[in-house]
């Protein structure tokens, strides 16, 4: 058993990470981060839960760019083939559910 103060968790570089858990092919990660993530597009589902801080998540729907604002305790689900990207706006902590190995 284990317990984990997200506020707490501190990386050297951008969009370190923590590992949480790992269960039936599924990761669990806190990253710490204060820069930008890339486009991507996940191997199967993800979701993105914001334990601190502020992001803004940027996605595609039908080719044309998005984006919401997510603050603490705000929760972005990515289904199959969504493609995003994450923009912290200053420090920010989240934690990722999503298959192991996917980007």
């Amino acid at each position: 058993m284990n317990f984990y103060c997200s506020k707490d968790f501190t990386g050297s570089k951008a969009w370190e990470s923590q590992h949480i858990a790992n269960f039936q092919g599924v990761s669990v990660k806190l990253h710490w981060t204060d820069q930008p993530y890339k486009w991507h597009i996940n191997d199967g589902q993800e979701v993105f839960a914001v334990m601190d801080g502020c992001v803004e998540m940027r996605y595609k729907e039908e080719g044309e760019v998005k984006s919401k604002i997510m603050r603490t305790g705000d929760i972005f689900h990515a289904s199959e083939g969504t493609e995003h990207v994450a923009h912290p706006q200053g420090v920010a902590r989240v934690l990722v559910i999503e298959k192991e190995g996917s980007i």
